[in-house]
């Protein structure tokens, strides 16, 4: 199997796996008084700590059990006083417009604005969305589906000369580019960046006031109720570290695949989205008359994707493509690739000549 599908997760980094395991036996509660507690409490703050160095100083990091738990809290749990419009993107992870959709029925209104051709936001259009009436701005850094990266610390000062809060999903980004000093609530996870699933956090500025989604015990300084897995914040921690320190040379790997790709897939594919703003990791495109679903099933020993996998199996074209201007034929030609780190070069190319093969020869036998 080649694995082309990082976007949707990635696989578990050795480092993180032995950083993980003691846990499977040491099996202390974090919250409790005695000395195993004590050790798991000490292990998920030094957690905390790693995962915190990725994201800007200052601020507090609240544990969840993924991005999704951790946008519902920002969206949810933080308002300002006296308003109640949000402003958002047509092209954010259903975790913020599925919930945007519920706030909406709860008297909230909601502005969600278009993206130009090139998957990104127009800053005028914003700006003259963005009133006294705003409290909160929510806007991706990297888009899930198609790799764009949106201009968040320009969005964050917008929302902020207007005095809302600005929500970011840096779920694509963390560990991956820069997250920009701006935003004032920030959501990310591990297994976006080679470490587990079902552990992410909520960064929050420390002046921020937020209202807890969970309700019990408050483990997470009262915003976050449940006992925390000590195996779980570990390996995100240890994934953290080892994206920072593998920053250049992850960077440099992915600059290399993207050009590959490119050149093996060879002419008849049509980027989706910007190509020049975009983390190079995610290669959306489209391939004029090829049927995207059949290539998935033609090749069942490359894993690679349609778009979201949290929307996998809808049937519907996607929403972030049609956002682009795609027609549904256009969209259900498109593709994503998804690499990284333990992507070889050999592979990549291998896949690609592959899906174009197989892309050929779907347009041959439809003529």
């Amino acid at each position: 199997m080649i694995y082309l599908d990082y976007q949707a997760t990635t696989p578990l980094a050795p480092e993180v796996k032995q950083a993980m395991l003691p846990w499977l036996d040491q099996f202390g509660n974090p919250h409790s008084p005695n000395r195993w507690g004590r050790e798991a409490a000490a292990a998920i703050e030094v957690a905390r700590g790693q995962v915190a160095s990725c994201l800007p100083s200052g601020g507090r990091l609240i544990f969840t059990s993924g991005a999704t738990e951790a946008l519902n809290l920002a969206l949810r749990g933080a308002s300002v006083p006296g308003r109640s419009k949000i402003v958002t993107v047509a092209t954010e992870h259903a975790a913020v417009l599925d919930t945007c959709e519920w706030l909406e029925r709860q008297d909230q209104e909601v502005v969600r604005l278009p993206v130009g051709p090139a998957g990104l936001i127009d800053l005028d259009q914003l700006r003259a969305a963005v009133d006294e009436r705003t409290a909160l701005v929510a806007v991706m850094l990297v888009n899930n589906e198609i790799g764009v990266i949106q201009p968040v610390a320009d969005v964050a000062a917008i929302a902020h000369e207007a005095g809302a809060l600005m929500v970011c999903d840096a779920v694509q980004g963390f560990g991956r580019v820069t997250v920009p000093d701006g935003p004032d609530l920030i959501a990310c996870c591990a297994h976006k960046v080679h470490g587990p699933k079902m552990v992410g956090a909520l960064w929050t500025r420390a002046e921020v006031a937020l209202e807890p989604l969970i309700h019990g015990g408050g483990q997470e300084g009262g915003l976050r109720s449940g006992t925390l897995s000590p195996m779980l914040c570990v390996g995100f921690g240890a994934a953290a570290r080892l994206a920072k320190d593998r920053r250049s040379t992850d960077h440099e790997h992915v600059e290399r695949l993207w050009s590959l790709a490119l050149s093996a897939l060879g002419p008849g594919w049509q980027i989706n989205g910007s190509a020049e703003q975009r983390y190079h990791g995610n290669l959306n495109l489209r391939g004029g008359g090829s049927d995207a679903a059949r290539l998935l099933a033609d090749l069942r020993d490359i894993a690679f994707s349609l778009g979201s996998a949290c929307a996998s199996g809808s049937g519907r074209p996607s929403h972030v493509l049609r956002a682009l201007g795609l027609t549904d034929s256009e969209a259900r030609s498109s593709i994503r690739l998804g690499f990284g780190r333990y992507t070889t070069e050999e592979e990549l190319t291998d896949a690609c000549h592959r899906i174009t093969a197989a892309a050929h020869a779907q347009n041959r036998f439809a003529g």
